[in-house]
């Protein structure tokens, strides 16, 4: 997929372009276990606690994504909000909602589903199929009370 680039491009005026954000919310749903091929069994029950139920647990993830670059003359936009929705459909929606992360995703096979690592996930596959240098930032809300950010860093 390739969305459609930023049209930025000189007015011949000499002032600096404005530089804006843009956030997209979406949520989705999924299961997973936290456990490290690393730890012993009694390790794991004793860093992951509950959260290392052999069956699972789940949540209503919410994930924001925010791209930042200069606000195109023409289009009056950062980029186009219809191709960050579809970005957001390919790399959140279609392989993780309604997922078992350990199971479904092949990444997770190998790296613990925290929700640190699902942020990391999701800007590596982001940056893939937005333009160049525009991914801000992964936003991702696990509960109400747990927020993880993830730039790129």
């Amino acid at each position: 997929m390739n969305p459609v680039p930023s049209m930025s491009g000189s007015s011949g005026s000499g002032a600096a372009e404005p530089v804006g954000y843009i956030t997209r919310v979406q949520s989705f749903s999924a299961c997973h276990r936290l456990h490290s091929v690393h730890l012993s069994e009694d390790d794991n029950k004793a860093v992951y606690g509950k959260c290392n139920n052999p069956n699972g647990h789940g949540h209503n993830y919410k994930v924001e994504v925010t791209v930042r670059g200069k606000i195109d003359r023409v289009t009056g936009m950062v980029m186009n909000l219809t191709d960050l929705k579809k970005c957001i459909e390919d790399v959140i929606m279609t392989p993780l909602d309604h997922k078992n992360l350990d199971q479904d995703v092949p990444y997770f096979r190998s790296v613990v589903s925290t929700t640190e690592n699902v942020a990391v996930h999701i800007w590596n596959e982001m940056i893939k199929v937005l333009p160049p240098n525009l991914l801000h930032e992964i936003k991702i809300h696990e509960t109400d009370k747990n927020i993880v950010i993830y730039r790129g860093e």
